[in-house]
């Protein structure tokens, strides 16, 4: 491991927090969220180890998207606050140590956007050209719909431009043209904006369709879109040069890896990406009890370019997607976590939360997130997963994950005084409301699931051959057992059972042999080597170990 370059790719050890400002909180009783209480629980996620805190939109927006329906990039909320309050709120993170990215949406904006309403002006508008315009829809125009069950089409008619403009999301979100010069320089202007005033790069939303030009008359005559990827990562470097883009790019592997870019063996594109395989296969593999799907993907996975690097997660802040799965395999997962249509969204994903997916066992969910932590990549946590929060199906669509944090028993779970009916969304009840899930009753409660996402990650930090290191999948004779090692200057060898029933399996290590022992990171103890390198691990239902080879 090259030790001088450790600091400078600092993403390779991050801890990812997600947190959405609205629904973190609320800091004068106005029922929202805001950039003045995410201030004050900075010492919150200092404590338990966030190295990188992930802003979901914070934009001024008529709110029609959660957010993503954005009015002016330049600017907060003023729900969540100020620009000051935004400053202030770097500069108490970055006292702790902690760097902020934040979401970057410019596939698209509000149709209340000034340039949008300019636009719809006609031809002669200086922002005509921005958007995506055609006098009548191409073929095609109901294929690649994102949310199904609230359009039927990629284009709408606006009576005042008397012309089609596409939005592959909402209709009241029209795309952005790309394609067009003047669009691409004022993302950069965006970007370049917020980089001064803190921010440590960009969770960058929807790629590909950010580089789909399809339907812009301009597309013809600019170079391919990926080097428009890497022109945007140019300048993030020449602005700030430990600054990433963490794309969101759900596709096969071999289409994925085109978003990192190979710039002369280096990834030049995007820093990192999301493993949305890897977390697929994960939950049909925990809904068979059976290792193999998720075992098979990780032996697939390719290789990022050097510096970049794999993002894992349990579950986004949207609906937890399948789309990649055969049919028959999506249905397994529906059965087993979301058999209530209910439950489910737009034909391909599920609207919940793991403890409640999982009925509330704990050693799932304990097992679950040491594999999140131990698997090859940065972990992302997204809010209240440290707690074991559940979904509020009350709440429409997406919302139903993007309740407000429970930080006590009691009134609006300690997220806001306001009335109830002033929240950002519901207060979950029954045996995942705040009366059982809180921060306060679980931070100072060793046996508490905070508490085992804490160890995880103080054991993730003080393991480099999790984060640098070369990983290999290892055979155990035993289907429900995922086993993987990584090195680097040194071995960690990690085990999880993914099913109700205790077992032992053997692993083999070519190169170690009695003169190693296993030493385990999470509880005490040691396990020995035979002097053909095989070991047996006793593991529980649902148990995981992390064992480090060392010298007797």
């Amino acid at each position: 491991m090259e030790l001088t370059r450790t600091a400078d790719l600092w993403w390779k050890t991050a801890i990812v927090y997600c947190l959405d400002v609205e629904t973190f909180f609320d800091s004068n009783g106005d029922g929202h969220g805001d950039f003045r209480g995410l201030a004050q629980k900075i010492d919150y996620l200092d404590r338990l180890g966030v190295t990188c805190v992930w802003l979901m939109p914070f934009y001024p927006s008529p709110d029609r998207d959660d957010g993503y329906d954005i009015t002016d990039f330049y600017n907060v909320d003023p729900r969540l606050g100020t620009l000051g309050d935004f400053v202030e709120f770097l500069r108490t993170a970055r006292d702790r140590g902690i760097r902020v990215i934040a979401d970057l949406v410019v596939n698209h904006t509000s149709d209340q956007h000034p340039w949008f309403q300019s636009a719809r002006e006609g031809p002669d508008s200086p922002y005509h050209d921005w958007y995506v315009w055609q006098d009548k829809p191409p073929a095609g125009a109901e294929k690649g719909i994102v949310f199904p069950d609230k359009e039927t089409s990629l284009w709408t008619y606006d009576r005042k431009a008397k012309q089609y403009y596409l939005h592959r999301f909402y209709k009241h979100q029209p795309d952005l043209d790309v394609a067009n010069p003047a669009v691409r320089d004022e993302i950069a202007r965006v970007m370049g904006f917020w980089l001064e005033l803190g921010l440590s790069g960009f969770r960058v939303d929807g790629v590909p369709f950010l580089l789909d030009t399809a339907g812009s008359d301009a597309a013809k005559d600019l170079p391919d879109p990926h080097e428009y990827l890497a022109d945007l990562r140019a300048f993030l470097g020449r602005r700030r040069g430990d600054a990433v883009m963490l794309g969101e790019v759900n596709l096969p592997y071999k289409e994925t890896m085109k978003f990192f870019g190979d710039g002369g063996g280096v990834a030049d594109e995007l820093t990192m990406c999301f493993d949305f395989i890897g977390m697929q296969k994960m939950y049909l593999s925990l809904a068979r009890g059976d290792a193999g799907p998720l075992a098979s993907a990780l032996r697939k996975r390719p290789l990022p370019p050097r510096d970049g690097h794999w993002a894992t997660f349990v579950r986004n802040h949207d609906e937890l997607t399948l789309d990649k799965l055969t049919e028959s395999e999506r249905q397994e997962v529906f059965d087993a976590f979301g058999p209530d249509k209910d439950m489910q969204l737009y034909g391909r994903g599920l609207r919940r939360r793991l403890p409640s997916m999982v009925d509330g066992d704990e050693r799932r969910v304990r097992m679950v997130y040491s594999l999140l932590y131990s698997l090859p990549g940065c972990p992302v946590l997204f809010y209240g997963e440290e707690i074991g929060m559940a979904e509020d199906l009350r709440a429409e669509g997406r919302l139903a994950v993007r309740t407000p944090m429970q930080w006590s028993p009691g009134r609006n779970g300690g997220f806001s005084t306001a009335d109830p009916s002033e929240l950002p969304g519901p207060i979950p009840e029954g045996r995942f409301g705040p009366e059982h899930v809180s921060v306060s009753a679980q931070e100072g409660d060793q046996d508490s699931l905070h508490s085992w996402i804490r160890l995880l990650i103080d054991r993730y930090r003080e393991s480099p051959e999790l984060a640098w290191g070369r990983y290999e999948v290892l055979d155990t004779g035993e289907p429900s057992v995922l086993a993987h090692r990584c090195d680097i200057d040194g071995t960690v060898v990690v085990l999880h059972n993914l099913a109700d029933r205790a077992v032992s399996p053997e692993i083999t290590l070519d190169d170690v042999d009695d003169s190693h022992l296993l030493v385990d990171l999470l509880h005490s103890g040691e396990l020995p080597v035979s002097e053909k390198g095989v070991a047996t691990v006793n593991l529980e239902p649902y148990g995981c170990r992390w064992l480090r080879v060392t010298d007797r």
